[in-house]
């Protein structure tokens, strides 16, 4: 009998033994993956350490401020002083306040060449069109909110000569000379009962406004009178432009 001859043994690489271990330092066999669960467990003392470091990520000054006497002093400090820098970098942002109305001819000095780094909203404009007066009423509600952004209107023909009327409201946003997103109509933020906190969410989500701000909470106070608008604005909708009380609903519009 050949005392030379090699008998092939079945070796399972992930079972956890002695031999494995020999096997694995020699690197005959994978190193042993971890199991899911110490993974899982892992991950969750990573996810819980990074919440603990970043409790007082979103608290404004106010709130670090009543916390005085719960975390460390260098600690509390080190994000009032962060808090106090973002308040002061947005100050020196805020140069507008206000809706601009502009014409054609002012259209590249005042949107494609605004200062770099400006968030410009276009609306072009219909006063006939029922949802570009409700776009118009809440971007004035931004313009003064968010004095930052640079809001401009202009009517949609003197913009484009024979813009079609049913793609107004139009509005641009742009920043550094380029377009980020065209909106036609407000079918895309929620048609007649469009709110403020609808423009909002399409702020956040171009990166206009950060989705800590702490401007972006509305109260409730705000929320009813928004849907209360909403709400007439829907059912002026309904009548259409030949009731005889439209006059009166614009009036109170304006109010």
């Amino acid at each position: 009998m050949n005392n030379n001859t090699k008998i092939p043994v079945e070796v399972n690489p992930d079972e956890d033994t002695e031999w494995n271990d020999i096997l694995r330092d020699h690197g005959i066999i994978p190193e042993k993956p971890p199991s899911p669960s110490a993974q899982l467990e892992e991950a969750l003392e990573e996810a819980v350490r990074k919440q603990h470091e970043n409790r007082l990520e979103n608290k404004d000054i106010d709130e670090l401020d009543a916390l005085e006497d719960k975390e460390d002093e260098e600690f509390l400090n080190f994000y009032k002083q962060k808090r106090m820098n973002e308040i002061k970098k947005l100050s020196e942002k805020k140069k507008y306040g206000s809706v601009l109305p502009i014409s054609k001819n002012e259209y590249e000095d005042e949107v494609t060449k605004a200062p770099k780094g400006t968030t410009v909203l276009v609306h072009l404009s219909l006063q006939s069109s029922l949802q570009s007066r409700l776009l118009g009423s809440l971007l004035t509600e931004v313009a003064r909110k968010f004095p930052e952004l640079k809001v401009c209107d202009i009517p949609a023909q003197r913009c484009i000569e024979n813009y079609p009327e049913s793609n107004c409201p139009t509005l641009i946003v742009y920043k550094d000379g380029n377009v980020l997103k065209q909106y036609v109509t407000l079918t895309q933020m929620g048609g007649n009962a469009t709110t403020l906190k609808d423009i909002e969410r399409i702020l956040v989500d171009l990166h206009a406004v950060g989705d800590s701000d702490k401007r972006l909470i509305i109260n409730d106070e705000d929320e009813d009178s928004q849907q209360a608008r909403s709400l007439r604005f829907a059912k002026k909708s309904v009548r259409g432009k030949g009731d005889n009380d439209d006059d009166d609903d614009d009036d109170d519009f304006y109010d």
